[in-house]
């Protein structure tokens, strides 16, 4: 079972709003919205999908990271890369 299983329904819930907000990025782009106004529907859905992401990385740590650390230091070796490297993706999204 993965870290963020406790956490399913609200993080399904965020990725719902989340998909709300491109819908109507769509739609604002099919109305002919100003720029402005869809570039700042953009910044918000983006923090938003930032904001599940740092859920997930949070509960990668605190989870399998910290089960990978107890079962020893190949294993734990692997999962801190692991994180480092999405952490890495994540800052230059």
């Amino acid at each position: 079972m993965h870290g963020y299983a406790g956490r399913r329904d609200e993080l399904q819930s965020r990725l719902r709003r989340v998909e709300g907000q491109v819908r109507g990025l769509q739609k604002m782009i099919d109305e002919d919205r100003y720029c402005i106004d869809v570039l700042t529907q953009i910044s918000s859905a983006t923090r938003a999908l930032q904001g599940v992401a740092t859920t997930m990385l949070d509960e990668h740590v605190r989870h399998c990271v910290r089960d990978a650390v107890d079962a020893g230091a190949d294993t734990a070796d692997e999962k801190v890369d692991e994180a480092l490297a999405v952490i890495h993706r994540l800052i230059r999204s």
